[in-house]
């Protein structure tokens, strides 16, 4: 071996020793503090801006927010206007900016403020229309809500997607919710009528702390759910067709006690709506 070839071996050897300490850096600087991260997630986003609140990264000129907190029976509810922008709304304890990664950061505790008609507490994004009144549509069309996101924690059960019932009739029921299990099992919840009752289909395994991405849909007067690419179709039962709908989004964790440490954190990477 020539004294130039082991200067040259020397150094691609460096040069790739410093590369992987960057990546290592780069990797550990994404996760906060109790935010573990599975191998082959990617839970950074180029585009989102760390120092900006989660309206700055976000439309959220079309969504209000609920939070766990507020008078029993009344949640506290942030409306769009103070949600956009770069200097929007940010709550530190529930809805926040990672400074990592820059994702949308839900917190819901087990303990916490509930509406009238669940039991649960959330920390939510309830769609809403440009001109500030809540959105409202019709079953005909094309309807899609698009999300990127991950779970760093979940007790039982938490509904990170819903299409829920607006309105047309006196149910307060969803049409579906799209939940995460702890041991990564993402399931969609089809309501079968107005009245309640709910039927469970099992869509794929994704393990904790690994980032994913869905899109709930009505195309063509059918359900379209979309998990990492892979597409089904449900029905809609007929009951459903006299009532308007709207998007939620966020974190809806589906257990409650008196604990404000247990809960689900959500952190959202993409959220659009598009209607058509």
């Amino acid at each position: 071996m020539t004294a130039e070839n082991d200067r040259s071996r020397r150094t691609r050897r460096k040069i790739l020793a410093v590369a992987a300490g960057g990546a290592m850096m780069i990797a550990a600087g994404a996760i906060g503090a109790g935010d573990a991260v599975a191998a082959g997630s990617a839970p950074a986003a180029a585009s989102l801006d760390p120092t900006v609140a989660p309206g700055g990264n976000f439309n959220l000129s079309v969504w209000s927010l609920q939070l766990p907190i507020g008078s029993p029976g009344s949640p506290t509810t942030i409306q769009p206007s103070q949600l956009k922008g770069a200097s929007g709304y940010t709550n530190p304890a529930y809805f926040w900016t990672d400074k990592n990664d820059g994702s949308m950061t839900f917190w819901d505790p087990e303990a916490g403020v509930t509406t009238p008609n669940s039991s649960y507490a959330r920390s939510e994004l309830r769609e809403m229309n440009t001109n500030g009144s809540a959105a409202d549509w019709s079953l005909s069309g094309t309807h899609k809500l698009s999300a990127t996101l991950r779970i760093v924690s979940v007790t039982k059960n938490v509904c990170v997607g819903q299409i829920h019932l607006g309105s047309g009739g006196s149910s307060t029921k969803p049409l579906l919710e799209l939940y995460y299990r702890p041991n990564g099992d993402i399931i969609l919840g089809v309501e079968n009528s107005p009245d309640g009752g709910q039927t469970l289909h099992t869509l794929t395994n994704v393990p904790l702390g690994t980032q994913w991405s869905y899109v709930i849909a009505i195309v063509g007067g059918q359900i379209q759910v979309t998990v990492n690419g892979s597409t089904k179709s449900y029905p809609i039962a007929s009951g459903f067709k006299a009532y308007h709908q709207y998007f939620k989004a966020g974190d809806y964790n589906q257990s409650s006690s008196s604990s404000t440490s247990n809960g689900a954190k959500v952190k959202f990477y993409a959220l659009t709506v598009s209607h058509s």
